[in-house]
């Protein structure tokens, strides 16, 4: 193994040490209105109430939840996967009274490339109030500054225009379009693709 070689290896499985490590122990995180938390059972009901409606999962790969026990299952498949460190979403949290209302975390995670993939559900009642673009900045601090990511991306299903405004709101920029590149709920669907550096990131705080 060459010298290149052998510091990309360490580079590598050093990075998803730390992520694995750091979900393992998710810390909290929080923002003026809200705090970005482990999921557990304790919010079972409240996210069925928004993981159960139709409108909410239209743009998703999965189908609404038909029972609070299937629920429920979920969150206990997740415990599993936080203690395998192999899951990387936060709860999302209303500081004003505790309610669950969302997730947002890092969907998948390119250790090669020092970059993730975010994703994001929010509680169509709490739509059109600046929450997923509040959560999702948090978000993408933490991967900054705690994790080492470099950049992200985002993606939607063309004619998820509420997806692409939390992107664009975050900094991201519009990055292509991929044909029938997913094939979900029976079809193929196009699909968008967001991006951003470290860089771009905060140059854009800066400026806000």
């Amino acid at each position: 193994m060459s010298i290149l070689n052998n510091i990309f290896g360490n580079t590598f499985f050093g990075r998803a040490s730390l992520v694995a490590s750091t979900f393992k122990n998710l810390p909290k995180l929080e923002t003026e209105r809200l705090i970005l938390c482990k999921i557990t059972e304790d919010y079972a009901e409240d996210m069925f109430e928004y993981a159960s409606d139709a409108d909410v999962t239209k743009y998703l790969t999965w189908y609404p939840h038909s029972s609070v026990t299937e629920t429920r299952r979920y969150i206990q498949l997740l415990q599993k996967k936080y203690n395998e460190g192999v899951f990387h979403d936060f709860g999302i949290l209303l500081k004003e009274n505790g309610k669950f209302i969302g997730t947002c975390g890092y969907t998948s995670i390119d250790y090669k490339e020092n970059t993730a993939e975010i994703g994001y559900v929010l509680s169509k009642e709490y739509w059109g109030r600046e929450i997923m673009p509040e959560a999702v900045k948090e978000l993408m601090k933490f991967g900054f500054e705690k994790l080492g990511f470099s950049g992200y991306n985002a993606k939607c299903m063309e004619g998820n225009d509420a997806s692409t405004k939390v992107m664009s709101k975050c900094g991201m920029t519009f990055e292509g379009m991929y044909r029938h590149s997913m094939y979900i709920k029976g079809e193929f669907k196009n699909i968008i693709v967001y991006k951003i550096t470290k860089e771009e990131f905060y140059e854009k705080i800066k400026a806000e």
